[in-house]
């Protein structure tokens, strides 16, 4: 199967008082066409700015390097080495981003029909057609009387699902999902996953999802990579990580899950500490501080991911031990 999207040894790095600061460290992975990843793991991972820097929309002071390998029309191009003006042409036509903050994505000054609409390459009455079905799509209500709303006429829910539909307008062969569902109620947020597995399925869209919903990485993801503080700590199959997870950290995700506990007969368990801080990172595993089975090899320096078969790999000397987190 086609790679659409590949990334080679990932580093993203901010400007620091004292050099750089590294946010994303050696990523690599893969996204094949028709396939869904989903990238997991707390807020400050890395998760949303890896999709950023493959739109080549990274915050000012950050700084990539390695390869982002997108397949286009030209064939295979590195995002990271094009001229401005060609990646522009890509987003859209290429790859498209659901952002998390659609009050921020969205140019207040433009009715957001106007939005979706400059996005199809069709006349101006087919387009409007055209943007009429994707707001009936994704759950937009009597979608004539809101094609000429601007955003902040709009509540949070709807810009989202604004936004979606722009995204989806030119059939891209790479959607960037970061947090899709945000402030969507569970009926819309449904319609809204099947819609996005829909058209991988039936365009060979290539979807990286990035949520913090580990029942909708069950739902949707073919493949699933955990991050913690910038380094990708498990990656395998949906199915061999869910129900097997080797890193401790994926273990107390898994146990965090409001689904896997009895709701209402005990409080959901949580894993102590928090995320060290760019600038603070141990030298060794970046979990070890808040992981109890952490032993001196785990201080010393960090993991590299490895292979525990054809389907599952892991970053962690001690992987798959089950003595507590």
């Amino acid at each position: 199967m086609t790679d659409v999207l590949r990334l080679e040894h990932l580093n993203i790095d901010f400007s620091g008082d004292d050099g750089p600061l590294r946010a994303v460290h050696d990523l690599s992975l893969a996204v094949p066409r028709g396939g869904i990843v989903c990238l997991v793991g707390e807020s400050g991972c890395g998760k949303s700015l890896t999709a950023r820097a493959v739109m080549g929309l990274l915050p000012e002071g950050a700084r990539a390097s390695g390869r982002i390998l997108l397949e286009t029309p030209k064939g295979t191009e590195d995002v990271l080495a094009l001229p401005a003006r060609h990646l522009r042409s890509l987003r859209g036509s290429c790859m498209a981003m659901i952002f998390q903050e659609p009050m921020t994505a969205l140019n207040p000054v433009l009715r957001v029909g106007r939005q979706v609409r400059l996005h199809l390459g069709m006349s101006r009455e087919e387009a409007r057609t055209e943007t009429l079905r994707l707001f009936s799509e994704v759950g937009i209500p009597a979608p004539e009387s809101r094609y000429n709303d601007y955003p902040h006429r709009l509540s949070g829910g709807m810009r989202q699902r604004v936004m979606i539909a722009a995204a989806l307008a030119c059939s891209p062969s790479l959607l960037l999902a970061d947090e899709p569902t945000t402030a969507l109620d569970a009926t819309i947020q449904g319609q809204i996953l099947r819609l996005i597995h829909e058209q991988s399925r039936k365009n060979g869209m290539a979807v990286l999802l990035i949520t913090h919903d580990l029942s909708v990485v069950g739902q949707m993801a073919d493949s699933v990579g955990v991050m913690y503080a910038g380094r990708l700590v498990e990656w395998g199959d949906t199915g061999a990580l869910l129900d097997d997870p080797a890193h401790p950290y994926t273990q107390g995700l898994l146990r965090c899950a409001p689904d896997r506990a009895l709701m209402g007969a005990r409080r959901l368990p949580a894993i102590s500490g928090t995320v060290p801080p760019l600038g603070q990172i141990p030298p060794g595993c970046p979990f070890a501080p808040r992981c109890s089975r952490a032993q001196d090899d785990c201080r010393t320096s960090p993991p590299p991911l490895r292979p525990l078969d054809a389907r599952h790999a892991v970053a962690c000397f001690h992987a798959g031990e089950r003595n507590g987190q």
